[in-house]
């Protein structure tokens, strides 16, 4: 497969796992807020949403530094993303 191609798919897969953590915290604290045992909701979601991250960078981290840098990179972008799909008038963020 073509470098670029592969480093393209890093950074898309990123973002994928960046708007799935960020997305799903965002979830988790709807949810744990307003529940009455919030501590199972946030230390699941916590494990869920941790595992699944740690598990895609460790995927890309064994195609080289490249790929993890691309795949952190599209990670990050997804947090900009997220914050301003959710946050569009500027409330909440920092």
């Amino acid at each position: 497969m073509n470098n670029a191609l592969f480093l393209a798919l890093s950074a898309c897969a990123g973002a994928a796992v960046g708007i799935f953590f960020f997305g799903g915290l965002w979830w988790t604290i709807k949810k744990g807020v307003a529940s009455e045992k919030p501590f199972f909701w946030f230390l699941g979601s916590l494990l869920i949403r941790s595992g699944v991250t740690l598990a895609c960078f460790y995927f890309f981290s064994r195609y080289g530094c490249g790929s993890l840098l691309a795949c952190l990179a599209g990670f990050f972008a997804s947090h900009i993303g997220v914050k301003i799909i959710l946050f569009p008038a500027g409330a909440g963020r920092s």
